[in-house]
């Protein structure tokens, strides 16, 4: 179901594209770039924030990148100050991904006072051979460091990103990695596997045939994730996501439920209260603003994309027009397909009443032949009100998502 007309768009993401150097793995847009070219990006970045702001009315904003901590006081101010005048502040969650060695007690305390209120810290590793590995910049110690500092800036709300099947990574490195992190006590915590994308040099890499993937002990590594994480307390909602309840007695503006029987009697939802509520509203066909160079839109049924190019990104904007490279309006069956490929990356999948009033299609009706397919297939469990990825499926989401494309 489309917004309408007259709605306010309630998710807003800002990419920045600037990282001190270019990890390894990466294939997202970002550049290792400093000085005048971040200070004409934020410029135009405002420009752009001004063009789309009488459209928003932001639950949920996430900064990422590159690394968006990378930006100096000046420029976080400037951005910041410009979303109070336009009314963009005051979000229920307001995320900010950072690297452990750009964090500092200045920027922390500007942040929390503009309302920034989760962090989401790229920890990837806590062995310091697979740090240098994968080209990050920061130790081991700037972890703890780092989170120490979010701790006493007042961060109550902080995600660890984590990568495993590295390559030379094993499940004793691993599970080293894993008890720290657990006694770290985030309330958040995203592990991807190590993907060997195109154009990047661990894919070189690859196929010079310095090393090989182990597709078992990647699979043992997901699954000592689970157990370990489930055991200190988070609850597993996505693929790779895993979040912790607030006590009920403990009450935050951080930490308000996504949703909940209350909100649709047909839902099938049950995610944790500290669950990243701007992902969620992805994988449930929400629409957002996407803003700055590479970034992705999704409004009222039109997805766009804005160039994957920081100077003629900053150009477009400095001409007065917005630097969107191009734009698709997607068929309602096509996006109904794609949002139920995106919804079924979270553990309790769809309910089809939910579907149905997100998409206006039913599930049962559209993809019944690829739903049994799937439960046949021991990937997916096709209840009475609702369908969704077993253990087994989740593992192998992306392949059972492609069955649901149209």
């Amino acid at each position: 179901m489309l917004e309408p007309l007259s709605a306010h768009i309630g998710s807003l993401y800002v990419h920045v594209p600037f990282c001190a150097q270019k990890c390894e793995y990466c294939a997202f847009y970002s550049e290792a770039s400093a000085g005048e070219l971040i200070n004409r990006y934020v410029a135009a970045l405002v420009r752009e924030l001004e063009m789309v702001a009488s459209d928003l009315k932001p639950k949920t904003i996430f900064f990422g990148g590159g690394t968006p901590s990378l930006l100096n006081l000046r420029q976080w101010e400037t951005i910041l100050q410009a979303m109070e005048k336009l009314n963009l502040l005051g979000a229920e969650e307001f995320t900010i991904e950072s690297n452990p060695a750009t964090v500092s007690a200045d920027k922390c305390k500007l942040l929390r006072d503009f309302g920034v209120n989760r962090i989401s810290m790229g920890v990837q590793s806590l062995d310091e051979k697979l740090l240098d590995r994968l080209g990050r910049i920061h130790s081991r110690e700037m972890v703890f460091r780092s989170f120490d500092t979010l701790r006493k800036a007042g961060f109550d709300n902080v995600n660890l990103d984590l990568m495993f099947a590295i390559p030379t990574q094993t499940m004793e490195i691993w599970r080293a990695t894993l008890n720290e992190v657990m006694a770290m006590q985030s309330e958040h915590l995203s592990s991807y596997e190590v993907i060997y994308e195109d154009d990047t040099p661990l894919f070189d890499q690859l196929q010079a045939g310095e090393f090989s993937v182990d597709e078992e002990l990647a699979c043992l590594m997901y699954e000592e994730l689970i157990a370990r994480s489930v055991d200190a307390g988070f609850r597993q909602y996505e693929i790779a996501n895993l979040a912790k309840d607030i006590p009920l007695n403990q009450p935050s503006a951080t930490c308000c439920p996504t949703g909940g029987k209350g909100q649709d009697e047909g839902a099938l939802i049950d995610i944790p209260s500290l669950a990243c509520k701007h992902n969620v509203n992805y994988w449930q066909g929400g629409s957002y603003h996407g803003l700055g160079p590479s970034a992705t839109g999704y409004v009222r049924g039109v997805r766009t994309k804005n160039w994957a190019n920081t100077q003629l990104y900053c150009e477009q904007l400095e001409k007065g027009r917005r630097a969107i490279e191009s734009s698709e309006e997607l068929s309602p069956l096509r996006r109904a397909g794609e949002i139920a490929a995106f919804g079924l990356r979270m553990n309790v999948g769809w309910s089809f009443a939910n579907f149905l009033r997100v998409t206006d299609f039913d599930l049962r009706q559209e993809w019944g032949a690829e739903m049994k397919q799937l439960e046949e297939r021991g990937w997916g469990n096709l209840e009475g009100d609702g369908f969704r990825l077993t253990r087994a499926g989740l593992r192998f989401a992306d392949a059972a998502a492609e069955m649901f494309l149209r």
